[in-house]
C-alpha cells in the first residue's frame, strides 16, 4: 500500500510513471469529463466520502486487491494542498494494510522550483478549478516533480492511527513541513 501527500492531479501520473498503482479516489471524480473516463479505465476504486459505511466496502476491496498482489495507492489527506503544508491524514483505509498484512510505503511528493522553493503553480488546491490547474501546469517551462519513496512501515507497528501518524511523520520530515 502506497500513501502520499497530495498536491495535484499530476501526482497520479508522476507516481504511475514509476510504479503502477490502483488508486482510491473520491467518487465524484468518476463523473468528471475526460479525466473521469481515464480514471475509471485505470481501475480506480471509488469511495463515497459522504457515506461512512462505504469505508468498510473500500477497506474490504482494498484488502482483496492487496492480497491478490495489486499495488494500491491513496492520498490520506483526502484533499490537495499547495505543497507548502500537509493536511491531517485520515486513517480508516490504513486498516486494509493491517488486514492484508502488507507494508505501508510512504511517498513524499514535492514540486520544486530551480531556486529550491516550492512550485505552487503545479497545485490543484484551494479555489483553483481543474481548467485553471491544467493551464497552470501547461504554462510551466520545465516542471520538476520529486518522488521520495521512504522507508516502508510494517503493519505490525501499531493500530491504524499509529501507522497513519508514522506515515505522516515520515513524509513531513522528508518535506521539512
Amino acid at each position: 500500500m502506497f500513501l502520499a501527500n497530495h498536491i495535484s492531479w499530476a501526482d497520479i501520473y508522476a507516481l504511475n510513471s514509476i510504479i503502477p498503482l490502483q488508486f482510491i479516489a473520491k467518487s465524484d471524480i468518476n463523473n468528471w469529463p475526460v479525466l473521469g473516463y481515464l480514471v475509471r479505465k485505470s481501475g480506480t476504486i471509488f469511495i463515497d466520502r459522504s457515506s461512512r459505511k462505504d469505508t468498510a466496502r473500500i477497506v474490504e476491496t482494498t484488502v482483496n486487491n492487496l492480497v491478490a498482489g495489486s499495488n494500491v495507492g491513496f492520498f490520506p489527506e483526502g484533499t490537495t494542498t499547495d505543497g507548502t503544508e500537509l493536511a491531517r491524514f485520515k486513517s480508516s483505509i490504513v486498516q486494509a494494510a493491517i488486514n492484508a498484512n502488507t507494508p505501508l510505503h510512504p511517498i513524499a511528493i514535492r514540486y520544486p522550483l530551480p531556486n529550491g522553493g516550492i512550485n505552487t503553480a503545479m497545485a490543484y488546491a484551494g479555489e483553483t478549478t481543474m481548467v485553471e490547474s491544467m493551464m497552470n501546469v501547461l504554462k510551466q517551462k520545465a516542471p520538476v516533480v520529486e518522488l521520495h519513496f521512504l522507508t516502508p512501515i510494517s503493519p505490525k507497528a501499531g493500530n491504524r492511527q499509529a501507522l497513519t501518524h508514522a506515515v505522516f511523520e515520515s513524509i513531513s520530515v522528508q518535506l521539512k513541513l
